[in-house]
């Protein structure tokens, strides 16, 4: 049975990461379970926890990366069914740049590096696909705002 204290909101990061490889600009992209969709990687909020530090866990933990969260990429509400209950989610993006690791994501069924065309092709959930498109927007607004030559 679930008490009204168990059916506050879920919080969720994710994390859409890039990084510059041979002078292309590429995106993560993961399947979280084998016969799962395309999508950004994603991690439930532990209580206590802050979002932001929940995708640095993410990107640790399960992609084996350094990363440096660069800005909020944007926020999204849900529902999701827990025990025949309506439980609301809420999503948090973040625009992070890989700083090392990124070739052994073991966390994952399924992991590629792809452009940002090739990972709004493969992206299949609707809001993610919104929210890879307003990171690419994101950075290149952060990247106008930042000095280039101060290194990430």
């Amino acid at each position: 049975m679930i008490t009204p204290k168990q059916n506050q909101q879920v919080l969720i990061g994710i994390a859409i990461i890039f990084r510059d490889n041979r002078g292309k600009r590429q995106w993560f992209v993961v399947k979280q379970k084998e016969d799962g969709d395309w999508e950004l990687p994603k991690v439930t909020v532990r209580k206590g926890e802050s979002s932001v530090r929940a995708v640095i866990r993410l990107t640790g933990e399960q992609a084996g990366m350094a990363t440096r969260v660069l800005e909020e990429a944007g926020r999204a509400t849900g529902t999701t069914i827990v025990n025949a209950k309506s439980i609301p989610q809420k999503f948090y993006y973040y625009l992070m740049i890989l700083k090392a690791g990124g070739a052994d994501a073991i966390g994952f069924t399924d992991f590629v590096w792809l452009e940002h065309a090739q990972a709004m092709k493969k992206v299949t959930i609707k809001r993610e696909k919104e929210m890879l498109k307003s990171a690419k927007d994101i950075l290149k607004e952060w990247e106008k705002t930042h000095n280039k030559k101060q290194q990430f």
